[in-house]
């Protein structure tokens, strides 16, 4: 596997390499990373951490070196049957060419996309111009390999539509369900100041332009003229955060929206999980919805929007409502799930149900066998 980014770099993307790595053990797969150095990270077995520069306007992110790039995936593609590209920048092209010197399979995971929301980044160019550029390189990169994998049906339809013409399997990240089996609701309420029969709605992402949570603040501010007391709750960190409070403060709910930064996940996360009583969502450009699964496995009943990848996980309503994308309607079932206990734990039962059917095991198993079909 070869990747511009990965963990302590948080992100979905570096959540899928990390659990495919874990889970594709027992398959009998081998997995080599090639990843960014971003400080001073612990060895670890099969990982080789190359050394990178800051992104201008982006600390967050690591550019990785091409000539080195691409001589550490050669040398490591030799001992292994295929390239697995996780991400389209070096990463894409020092796979794509050490795997094509070497004859052999490549393949890549479309987590991204970014259509959607590069315009929030780059606010001086025409966004007409940028979603037809994302299309094109998209386009080229995915037609470049002998197969890609896409987190849900929406983005191989989303993919096929830009005229992708290779084989493309859906294929979701699973969840570790042994990490998401239980939390402490009490101790995280207790260590976060929070009353026992306080009503918490929970956001976990990054805090980015293109999560949406600017319409979750809007909601929740709606929601509470029935729900005085509700709390929310926002894990994570990114460039939104400073626009979010100010907005917060605007609407007037700043003393009833947290910012808690970025959860262990060992323990402080699905602390976080067992502690909220719903979990919200209103991002339309995912292209899975992972943090969906995480809150499902702990029993946490969702409220989203069914939006690309989202709406794969919303579409059976097993665990999970799909509210309607606009403000009042989202606050609206929002609030009437904070008035229904019962149904909110009928909507948990099925939820922790539903969730075995994602378990990293068996979309590892799913993976291995690709990876055999392609060696």
């Amino acid at each position: 596997m070869v990747s511009d980014v990965y963990f302590p770099r948080v992100n979905g993307v570096s959540t899928s390499i990390e659990t495919f790595r874990r889970a594709l053990l027992p398959e009998g797969v081998s997995i080599g990373l090639v990843a960014p150095r971003y400080g001073v990270e612990p060895e670890q077995d099969g990982v080789v951490r190359l050394g990178a520069r800051a992104i201008p306007r982006d600390p967050e992110d690591r550019l990785l070196p091409w000539g080195r790039t691409h001589r550490t995936v050669l040398e490591q593609a030799r001992a292994h049957d295929l390239v697995h590209i996780q991400t389209p920048f070096v990463a894409h092209y020092a796979g794509l060419r050490a795997a094509r010197r070497l004859g052999k399979p490549v393949l890549a995971t479309y987590h991204t996309l970014f259509e959607e929301y590069l315009f929030h980044y780059t606010p001086f160019l025409p966004p007409a111009w940028l979603r037809g550029l994302s299309r094109r390189l998209s386009r080229t990169q995915c037609n470049d390999l002998d197969a890609v994998i896409v987190p849900s049906i929406a983005m191989r339809d989303r993919l096929d539509d830009y005229g992708v013409r290779v084989p493309m399997h859906v294929l979701p990240t699973g969840i570790p369900l042994d990490r998401f089996a239980a939390g402490d609701r009490r101790r995280f309420r207790a260590a976060h100041g929070i009353a026992g029969d306080r009503p918490v709605a929970l956001f976990v992402g990054r805090v980015a332009h293109e999560k949406n949570i600017g319409f979750l603040l809007d909601a929740v501010a709606l929601a509470r003229c029935r729900q005085p007391d509700l709390l929310f709750l926002v894990t994570g960190q990114g460039p939104a955060e400073a626009a979010l409070r100010r907005q917060a403060e605007a609407l007037g709910i700043a003393g009833q929206v947290r910012f808690l930064g970025y959860l262990d996940r060992q323990q402080h996360l699905p602390d976080a999980y067992a502690a909220a009583d719903l979990f919200v969502f209103a991002s339309r450009t995912e292209t899975q919805g992972l943090v969906l699964l995480e809150a499902m496995a702990m029993g946490l009943p969702v409220v989203a929007l069914a939006a690309m990848g989202t709406r794969d996980i919303l579409a059976p309503g097993r665990g999970g409502v799909a509210a309607p994308d606009d403000v009042e309607g989202f606050a609206g079932v929002v609030a009437d799930l904070l008035d229904d206990p019962a149904r909110r734990a009928r909507l948990a039962a099925a939820a922790r149900e539903y969730a075995r059917e994602w378990a990293d095991d068996r979309m590892a198993a799913r993976l291995a066998a690709l990876y055999r079909a392609l060696a």
